[in-house]
């Protein structure tokens, strides 16, 4: 990963991959994985999503990842919450009522750290990651969540007029990382409004992941 690239972007505040809402296919698909309120759903790469308000509004515990401090010190400030801070080895917690995040590089957090986990929603992690690192991205997590179910969303659009990140993800790429180990659904795509940074007509695709 290149920890740099996205410190500067997020010192920068060059974050137009960041929302200024819940995402729509969270809002609308979420409820496919049958979570009960209470349940705990990681977010890997989280940065400052609105969607943790989202689940956290929705009665979920919400446990996230994320490289940059900067991200996560706005996350608790939009959240009107003070955190309490404290150093895990390499990675740093914040930590609320019904939230915790870890701040550091991802493949350093593991399952104990981490906790047990209901869920994982996965809105910008992979997309963010350059092909020669999905698979470990892949496997890393699956190992420390105990192959919970995933919502996965991803871009699809013509990789070749536009640079990642966000990557484009087609449905064999995502069959190519997950099919081993959990059933995958499609759930639906939508065209990314205004096309993907402006730039590039795209489509945003939801999907559900469930352990074979």
């Amino acid at each position: 990963m290149e920890h740099n690239f996205w410190h500067e972007r997020w010192e920068k505040n060059e974050i137009g991959f960041h929302q200024n809402k819940p995402n729509a296919l969270l809002e609308k698909h979420f409820r496919d994985l049958s979570l009960a309120p209470g349940q705990r759903v990681f977010v890997p790469l989280c940065g400052k999503t609105l969607d943790i308000g989202w689940l956290l509004a929705k009665g979920y515990r919400v446990v996230g990842a994320e490289l940059s401090e900067t991200a996560i010190q706005q996350l608790f400030e939009d959240l009107g919450v003070p955190p309490e801070i404290s150093e895990l080895g390499p990675l740093t917690r914040y930590r609320a009522r019904d939230i915790d995040i870890f701040v550091g590089d991802i493949f350093a957090l593991d399952s104990k750290t981490l906790g047990p986990v209901d869920a994982v929603y996965d809105r910008a992690a992979l997309v963010a990651l350059p092909e020669g690192m999905r698979q470990d991205y892949v496997a890393h997590v699956r190992e420390i969540t105990a192959t919970a179910p995933q919502f996965l969303l991803t871009f699809d659009y013509d990789q070749a007029e536009m640079p990642g990140p966000p990557f484009a993800i087609d449905d064999g790429m995502v069959r190519k990382y997950y099919a081993a180990d959990y059933d995958i659904e499609r759930l639906e795509e939508l065209d990314v409004a205004g096309g993907l940074k402006g730039r590039v007509a795209a489509r945003e695709v939801a999907w559900r992941l469930r352990q074979r």
